[in-house]
C-alpha cells in the first residue's frame, strides 16, 4: 500500500510562552494555574517535570502555546554532584527557550535570590527574548514586599504571584500576552480554522521500557521526549500537536506519549501514581491507541494483558505495535511472533499488528498506513438497509442456538453510534442470545465492512409487543361530539340543560315502580 499518511507539525504557527526556572520553584503549579486544569504533575520533590509539557490555550481572540519545562539544576561548567537527568533537562529547556516568543522566569520568593536563579537569569537574557519575572509563593503581604529583592537580577518589573491562592496570575498572563507577536492573518481567523476539524488524539501506551518514547520520536522525526534505559523516564502525558496528511488533505492530531503502566502493587511513589493516572486518562480521551509491545519470543506478559483489558474497556480503536523487532530478527520469524501474540491476547484480535523498530526507524511507513486505515474505520457509517441485509443473512445462514424458552428472533437492526461502531438489534428477548452467537454477529459485521482496529458494540433490545394508542393515554384527544360544561364540583351544569344532580339510568328497579310492584 502506498503511504497515504504523514506527520507534520503545525503548532509552531502559534505564538509561544515558555515557563523556565530552577527546580522546585512552582513552574508546574503556575502552568496548571494558567491552563485552568491539572496538566503537569505537581509534587514537592524537585525534578518531577523532565520533558516539555505543552498546552494550546486561548484568551479572548488570542491563541498561544504554553510550555512547562524541567528545572535547571546545574551551573555553567558544573560537573560534580550533577543529577543524571540535569543535562537532558537542560537540553529540553534550551529547545523551549529557542522556540518561545515570551519567557516567564519563575523564582521562589520564600528562598530569595540564589545562585541558580542568577544562572537561569543569565541564560534567558542571552536569548534576547522578552522576559517576565515571576516571584512565586507570595502567599502573604510580607513575602510580596520581600519580592522586591529580585530586582537586582536586572529585570524591570517583578510580578508577585501565588499559585496556591491564584493571586497575580492573571496580571502576569495579560502582560505575557501583550508581548506576543501579532499574527499576519489574525488570531480570530486561526480559531475559526482550528474548529473546522475535530482533532484526532492518538495515545501511545504500554508497560515500562518497551520503547514508547522512542516510537514517538521516530514518528515525529526529532528528539521530542527523553529516552533512556531507565524505566519510568516519562512521567507526564506529553501532548505533541501535528498535522496528518490524510485523504489528500491535512487533519489536526495530537500524539500523546504516556508513562509506562506497571502493576498496581508495584506503584510505590506518589509521582508514579499520578503518572499512571495520566496514562489511563490519555486512553479515555484518545480516539486511537497505539499499544506498544516488545517483539520477544517470550511472548506477552501478564501486565500486557492487563493493559489490553483497559483498552478493551475504553472502547477505543487500537493498533498493536510490536517494537524492538531488530533484537530478535535473527532468532524467530515474524509469523511465529504474531501467532504467539494473538494467542496470548485473544480479546485484541480485532486490532491490526505491525512490527517496527523505533531505534532503526524500520517499517514506520507500514505503521502510518495502518493508522490511516483505522482512521477510515472510525469515520465509517453503515446504511441501515445494508446493515439489516448483512444481519439477516447471518441469521439465515447460521440459525441461533436455542438457549431459552424460545429461539432468538431478529426484527430490526440500526447503527446508533460511531467511534466505536454501536449497533442496536431489536429482538424478541435479549436473554435468548448466546454469548458465542453474539461474538459471531460481531465477526460477521467486521468481515462484511472490513472494520479492522475498531471494537464493535452490539446492544440487544426487546421490541415492544404492541404500541399503546395515543387515544388511551391521559391527555389524549377527546372523543367526537358535544361535551356539556361542568361546574366546579364536576357535575353537569344546569345552564347547559342539566339538573345539577346525578341522573340514574332507568333500570329494573324503575320499571317495577312504574308497574306499582
Amino acid at each position: 500500500m502506498a503511504r497515504n499518511l504523514s506527520m507534520e507539525k503545525y503548532a509552531d504557527e502559534l505564538p509561544t510562552i515558555a515557563i523556565v526556572g530552577r527546580p522546585n520553584v512552582g513552574k508546574s503549579s503556575l502552568f496548571n494555574a494558567i491552563a485552568g486544569r491539572r496538566v503537569s504533575i505537581v509534587h514537592e520533590m524537585p525534578g518531577v517535570t523532565r520533558d516539555r509539557v505543552v498546552a494550546p490555550l486561548a484568551r479572548g481572540n488570542r491563541r498561544f502555546r504554553l510550555i512547562d519545562t524541567g528545572g535547571l539544576g546545574m551551573l555553567s561548567g558544573e560537573s560534580r554532584r550533577v543529577d543524571v537527568w540535569d543535562s537532558r533537562i537542560a537540553r529540553q529547556v534550551d529547545v523551549a527557550i529557542e522556540d518561545a516568543d515570551v519567557l516567564i522566569l519563575v523564582a521562589n520568593a520564600q528562598d530569595g535570590v540564589v545562585n541558580l536563579d542568577e544562572e537561569v537569569a543569565r541564560r534567558v537574557r542571552a536569548s534576547g527574548k522578552p522576559v517576565l519575572f515571576a516571584a512565586n509563593k507570595c502567599d502573604n503581604p510580607a513575602l510580596v514586599e520581600q519580592s522586591v529583592e529580585f530586582m537586582k537580577l536586572g529585570f524591570p518589573e517583578v510580578f508577585p504571584v501565588s499559585c496556591l491562592h491564584r493571586s497575580g496570575v492573571e496580571a502576569l498572563l495579560e502582560a505575557a500576552i501583550d508581548r506576543l507577536p501579532e499574527r499576519e492573518h489574525g488570531d480570530a481567523e486561526v480559531t475559526q480554522e482550528a474548529n473546522v476539524a475535530k482533532k484526532l488524539n492518538i495515545a501511545v501506551v504500554g508497560r515500562p521500557n518497551v520503547g514508547k518514547s522512542s516510537l514517538v520520536n521516530a514518528l515525529l522525526g526529532e528528539e521530542r521526549v527523553m529516552v533512556s534505559d531507565v524505566a519510568g523516564t516519562t512521567r507526564d502525558a506529553i501532548d505533541v500537536d501535528f498535522m496528518l496528511r490524510f485523504r489528500g488533505g491535512e487533519h489536526p492530531a495530537t500524539l500523546v506519549d504516556t508513562a509506562g503502566l506497571r502493576k498496581q502493587a508495584k506503584v510505590d511513589t506518589v509521582v508514579e501514581y499520578f503518572s499512571v493516572m495520566r496514562a489511563k486518562s490519555a486512553i479515555d480521551r484518545a480516539d486511537l491507541v497505539l499499544f506498544v509491545l516488545e517483539a520477544s519470543p517470550d511472548g506477552v506478559t501478564a501486565q500486557d494483558r492487563r493493559i489490553a483489558g483497559l483498552i478493551q474497556q475504553s472502547g477505543r480503536g487500537c493498533v498493536l505495535v510490536a517494537n524492538k523487532y531488530d533484537l530478535c530478527r535473527g532468532e524467530c520469524r515474524m509469523k511465529r511472533l504474531e501467532t504467539e501474540l494473538r494467542r496470548s491476547m485473544p480479546g485484541m484480535n480485532y486490532a491490526p499488528l505491525v512490527f517496527v523498530s523505533a531505534q532503526d526507524r524500520w517499517n514506520l511507513d507500514a505503521l502510518l498506513d495502518c493508522i490511516a486505515e483505522v482512521m477510515e474505520q472510525l469515520e465509517l457509517k453503515i446504511p441501515t438497509g445494508v446493515l439489516n441485509r448483512v444481519i439477516m443473512d447471518a441469521f439465515e445462514s447460521h440459525t441461533p442456538p436455542v438457549t431459552g424458552a424460545a429461539p432468538l428472533k431478529l426484527f430490526y437492526a440500526s447503527m446508533v453510534g460511531m467511534a466505536p461502531p454501536r449497533i442496536l438489534l431489536f429482538v424478541n428477548n435479549p436473554k435468548y442470545c448466546a454469548e458465542n452467537y453474539l461474538a459471531f454477529l460481531k465477526n460477521t459485521v467486521r468481515e462484511a465492512f472490513d472494520l479492522s482496529g475498531v471494537p464493535i458494540e452490539i446492544e440487544l433490545r426487546e421490541r415492544p409487543k404492541k404500541v399503546t394508542s395515543i387515544r388511551s393515554e391521559p391527555g389524549g384527544p377527546r372523543r367526537r361530539g358535544r361535551l356539556r360544561p361542568q361546574d366546579e364540583t364536576g357535575k353537569e351544569s344546569s345552564a347547559a340543560g342539566g339538573t345539577g344532580r346525578k341522573t340514574r339510568a332507568p333500570g329494573r328497579g324503575a320499571s317495577k315502580r312504574r308497574d306499582g310492584r
